[in-house]
């Protein structure tokens, strides 16, 4: 199963399949990029182009490629390398950027500063910003996966009546109510959802564990991971 790593090292790769790999990394992965470089002071248009120059030195440089096990959780893995580029990265060389070649992810800025505008006011650092929007990326990029299986095994109209029953209990009436939909009675609605949570679960799983050295650090990172959304 792809996961964020796999594709992650693929586009650091000569695979045929390098910008398509990249671009859905990207897609997937700049708001937590764009919210730490906001949280640290930057103004919308700076940040949106130092998140931009980010991931094209990412790609061009291919900071990334030959690192094949990490030791240490992506997010912080990541972090780092975002951390290093900021110290070298000076406003005069970010205005010259701005609008010269082509920048590997497009970016709404009027999305990203509703996104931001939604973030806590006070109280956060930009360490913190970042390690939640990232959990939140994650589990976004496990339902996507997940919604894109049952696509390709045609049960994409199932996963979508059920799949809102991934992030909350459901109320009086609403398996019923799934079950009209799709022709099942309520029981067999409650044991679609069951099997529809795990398969999530498994889903998150591998997405947090890939490209771990050690399988068994695997209950560590989603540890970490709801601490990241709790907190």
């Amino acid at each position: 199963m792809t996961t964020q790593w796999t594709v992650l090292l693929l586009a650091g790769s000569d695979a045929s399949g390098r910008e398509a790999a990249m671009e859905e990394f990207c897609t997937a992965y700049w708001y937590p990029v764009y919210a730490f470089i906001r949280r640290r002071g930057s103004a919308p248009e700076d940040a949106r182009d130092l998140t931009q120059a980010f991931f094209a030195k990412l790609i061009g440089d291919d900071w990334l490629a030959g690192v094949e096990r990490r030791e240490t959780r992506f997010s912080t893995l990541l972090l780092t390398v975002l951390k290093n580029f900021l110290i070298n990265e000076h406003a005069r060389d970010t205005a010259q950027k701005r609008g010269s070649g082509k920048a590997p992810l497009s970016i709404e800025l009027a999305q990203a500063e509703g996104w931001f505008g939604a973030e806590p006011c006070v109280g956060e650092s930009p360490e913190r910003t970042f390690e939640r929007r990232w959990a939140l990326a994650v589990l976004d990029a496990a339902l996507d996966r997940l919604r894109r299986e049952c696509e390709l095994s045609g049960r994409l109209h199932w996963f979508e009546t059920l799949s809102p029953y991934l992030s909350r209990e459901a109320g009086s009436g609403d398996y019923e109510r799934a079950g009209r939909i799709l022709g099942l009675d309520r029981g067999a609605v409650a044991v679609s959802v069951h099997r529809l949570r795990k398969q999530y679960r498994t889903a998150l799983r591998e997405e947090v564990a890939a490209g771990l050295s050690d399988p068994s650090r695997i209950d560590e990172e989603m540890t970490a991971l709801r601490e990241a959304l709790a907190r």
